[in-house]
């Protein structure tokens, strides 16, 4: 299984520290590059992060629906779990969930999550 790439970890702590403090966001992605893979269904990510599901007119959604259209294999979500609000934060790979989900809301995407 593909692990995530450098560029994802960036991402992610640069979108939890808006919503965190910036020592707990360091934690927070620290704490994802040690977690192990994972998998979940598209929809049951979707349904717990409590997005909006962004269309095939994204471009973002687009390029990653071509890249799966070319059987390539997309980096697997950045997630985390909110407990205080009770739901998971999707740190880095919105766009690529909304990408699989267009195809199949059944499908199993991979995932670290903390």
């Amino acid at each position: 299984m593909q692990a995530p790439e450098k560029q994802d970890y960036l991402a992610a702590q640069s979108y939890l520290s808006l919503i965190y403090k910036t020592s707990v966001a360091k934690n927070l992605v620290a704490a994802l590059k040690r977690a192990p893979i994972t998998q979940f269904k598209a929809k049951d990510i979707f349904r717990a992060s409590g997005l909006s599901l962004l269309g095939v007119s994204n471009f973002h959604v687009e390029k990653d629906r071509r890249k799966i259209l070319a059987g390539h294999k997309l980096s697997p979500l950045l997630l985390v779990r909110d407990q205080n609000h009770g739901r998971v934060v999707i740190a880095d790979g919105y766009h690529r969930m909304c990408s699989v989900y267009g195809f199949d809301e059944d499908a199993v995407i991979p995932c670290r999550i903390v």
